[in-house]
């Protein structure tokens, strides 16, 4: 009984009775860094390996021969995949900051202010987080028509801004900034500006950090922008050109250059969620998700 009540249940050093759990998760935690170890493998092999049988796992005479087959190649179109790299990273940056201050403006109007509509509104964002981004996908269209934004370096952008679940996040997440912290900063002379400046951004910044994870994957991944309302190839993003790729290389000799363009459009992804995923957690468990 002693014993037992000497022994923590969870010991802040490691104890012999951890070692279960690093047993049963080392290996699967190795299982599953093994897809993320070929992306960054495969991309590295030459020609040869890339066809070799029985294929191997990792490279045996690493090479950067295929990122700078990828940077030299041109389109059917004349455009150097150069070009949708570039178009993809602006795009995707003005987008991430875009939606995040557009998020945190109305996640605070709707939590600390007063006007008509205010719970209609926002009952309406909350069911646009039932509809798949499909489903929206011919009324977007023709909305982009009317603002005539067709074939115009905006319309990448603008129809990403509208992110229910940022709202929500938001939302509920500057619900729990004290309202008497806010009245005492307009007491001070603070206006809006100066309160969602300096008081709402600095207290949510986890829920900021979400919204600029999902908001990247949307806009780096995005193919239907360009799809749908971009013609001028110059317009266009590097996710485009991966869903095209096969209809404009040659299948065997553009397995290199398809294994380093997989690779340039893994490591961002990978590279946000690395750093900013401990906020995510913070996020979800401050917003009422379980």
């Amino acid at each position: 009984m002693a014993s037992f009540q000497g022994t923590k249940m969870n010991p802040s050093r490691f104890h012999i009775s951890q070692l279960k759990f690093y047993l049963i998760l080392a290996p699967l935690s190795l299982f599953m860094i093994l897809p993320i170890i070929f992306i960054f493998s495969h991309a590295v092999k030459p020609m040869e390996e890339l066809f070799a049988f029985p294929p191997r796992f990792f490279a045996q005479e690493p090479t950067l021969d295929n990122f700078r087959f990828l940077l030299s190649t041109f389109t059917v179109s004349g455009i150097p995949v150069s070009r949708y790299i570039f178009n993809g990273v602006v795009i995707t940056l003005a987008t991430v900051v875009a939606t995040i201050l557009v998020s945190a403006a109305a996640g605070y109007a709707f939590s600390k202010k007063k006007f008509k509509l205010k719970n209609l509104l926002f009952s309406i964002n909350t069911l646009a987080l039932m509809f798949v981004p499909v489903a929206v996908s011919i009324p977007r269209y023709f909305l982009v028509v009317e603002l005539g934004l067709i074939d115009s370096f905006w319309v990448n952008i603008l129809p990403l801004l509208a992110m229910p679940v940022g709202l929500f996040l938001l939302k509920q997440f500057i619900d729990q900034i004290p309202n008497e912290l806010i009245e005492a900063a307009q007491m001070d002379g603070a206006g809006d500006w100066t309160v969602f400046r300096k008081i709402v951004i600095p207290m949510t910044m986890p829920a900021i950090a979400t919204i600029a994870i999902l908001s990247f994957q949307l806009s780096w991944n995005s193919t239907e922008p360009a799809t749908l309302y971009v013609n001028d190839e110059n317009l266009k993003n590097f996710a485009y050109y991966m869903s095209t790729f096969t209809a404009n290389n040659n299948e065997v000799a553009g397995q290199g250059i398809s294994a380093a363009a997989a690779l340039i459009m893994f490591i961002p992804n990978l590279l946000i969620f690395i750093f900013m995923q401990s906020r995510v957690m913070n996020t979800m468990a401050h917003s009422g998700l379980k």
